[in-house]
């Protein structure tokens, strides 16, 4: 399954060949995403480290409990992700979406179209009822992607996720997907 999300880029499901692709885009993207993530150990952008993610992402989809996306450029380039994760099921039918896009491609809706395919993954194929999201307070960019998207902001949950080396408050956003 892949989606043209134009600009010569598709979205489509992580495959098993993908670990150098991904430890390439995360090195390229070290300083863009230092903001963002948690801090990482110079193994997290080794080819060996992705190869071991990678295969736990696809154990992770076999078993229902996520489904992870990579934004591919015609060259094979790895250009951002937009996962769903902690898939929970029973009376839940719930996930969280995280999502990141390459420096050069930031301000150009590719996010916002790529969550919108991701969203309507989780509502169609999955049969979620909800997707949440987290983001840091400044990061008004990504609050967008979701605004756009239909998520409405629901609350903050302080120190909430340990990112660049500190705990720190996270506003939450949601969007219910039954009827979707």
């Amino acid at each position: 399954m892949t989606f043209d999300l134009g600009d010569g880029i598709r979205l489509r499901l992580v495959e098993s060949g993908d670990a150098a692709a991904y430890a390439a885009a995360y090195d390229a993207n070290r300083a863009h995403l230092a903001h963002w993530d948690p801090v990482r150990d110079e193994s997290f952008y080794t080819v060996e480290w992705h190869r071991a993610l990678v295969a736990q992402y696809l154990r992770d989809h076999a078993d229902g409990r996520a489904a992870r996306f990579v934004l591919v450029a015609d060259d094979g380039r790895i250009l951002g992700v937009a996962n769903i994760a902690n898939i929970v099921r029973g009376a839940f039918h719930s996930a969280d979406l995280g999502y990141w896009v390459d420096a050069s491609l930031v301000g150009r809706g590719v996010m916002s179209r790529a969550v919108a395919v991701v969203i309507h993954h989780a509502s169609s194929e999955l049969g979620l009822h909800r997707l949440q999201a987290a983001t840091l307070l400044d990061n008004s960019a990504s609050q967008r992607v979701l605004l756009r998207n239909g998520f409405e902001q629901f609350g903050l949950a302080p120190k909430y996720l340990r990112i660049a080396g500190e705990w720190q408050d996270h506003l939450l956003f949601q969007r219910i997907l039954a009827g979707d």
